[in-house]
């Protein structure tokens, strides 16, 4: 254990414990957004420890689907300054910290929380904090609950995370793997999602560090484009050469003589035979 600036207990992870976040290769494809995108339509969520804000949370869009069901948006309910959700019983203490919506009843949906569990280790291989997302689940109907394991969703103490989608759906690239029977029945997507934990210095996020990698599916389609084009440019350069080939063998052909009939063949060979007589 060791205690931080802020006088909070933090765990510390040694050098040589394996952890699953943070390879390099995965640090090294993050990058920092320095300049903000699109103005989202609400502020960030807010959740304050001793009068100090330790989680900023935002999404342009919430939205939760149970199997076959209507899709259903809190997007509204969650953010939204003149309708607040309910979360009293969010909490920040030591190295971990849980952020809780509550929202009600939304729908056929009885007593509907969402919950976010935070954590915020120390790692000596890299020098510096980081917090990550190990959890999000779907608390409702009182007593039962989806839970969903948060996958690579970290970034460093200094920053905030970023990402496009932060979903369970494959098509978003699966960010959140179902661990729970109910879980399976559910669909998850927050959309531009962004949050930051125990770091927190004012009321707005730092740089954040984002999700996004070299294969985007933006460039993975390029590849794909690129390599198509380059397959018709060879089936088209095998063309050329084969009729070209084709040509040189009828160039060939011209210089052979063959008769048009059968009297014609037989008076040549006749010919040829007397020569070779008279020889």
């Amino acid at each position: 254990m060791a205690q931080s600036d802020r006088g909070m207990w933090m765990r510390l992870v040694p050098v040589d414990q394996p952890f699953r976040q943070l390879q390099s290769s995965d640090v090294s494809r993050r990058k920092l957004l320095q300049t903000p995108g699109a103005a989202l339509p609400f502020p960030p969520l807010k959740v304050l420890s001793n009068g100090e804000p330790c989680i900023l949370f935002q999404a342009r869009k919430l939205s939760l689907r149970y199997e076959r069901q209507k899709q259903l948006d809190l997007t509204e309910r969650a953010f939204s300054p003149q309708k607040p959700v309910d979360i009293s019983q969010s909490v920040c203490r030591q190295d971990k910290a849980t952020l809780v919506m509550r929202f009600g009843d939304v729908e056929d949906v009885r007593g509907l929380s969402i919950r976010l569990q935070l954590s915020n280790t120390f790692y000596e291989s890299s020098g510096q904090w980081w917090f990550s997302v190990e959890s999000v689940s779907l608390l409702y109907n009182t007593s039962e609950e989806a839970v969903f394991n948060a996958s690579e969703v970290y970034a460093p103490a200094s920053s905030s995370y970023h990402c496009l989608h932060v979903s369970s759906l494959q098509r978003y690239s699966t960010l959140l793997l179902p661990s729970t029977e109910h879980a399976r029945r559910w669909a998850i997507t927050f959309t531009n999602f962004q949050i930051q934990a125990f770091n927190v210095t004012s009321s707005k996020f730092s740089p954040a560090s984002d999700c996004a990698t070299f294969l985007t599916p933006a460039i993975l389609m390029g590849l794909i484009t690129s390599l198509i084009l380059l397959l018709v440019l060879a089936y088209a350069l095998h063309m050329v050469i084969h009729l070209k080939h084709i040509e040189h063998d009828d160039e060939h052909k011209a210089d052979i003589y063959f008769p048009q009939n059968p009297e014609q063949h037989e008076n040549c060979c006749v010919e040829n035979v007397t020569e070779k007589n008279i020889l």
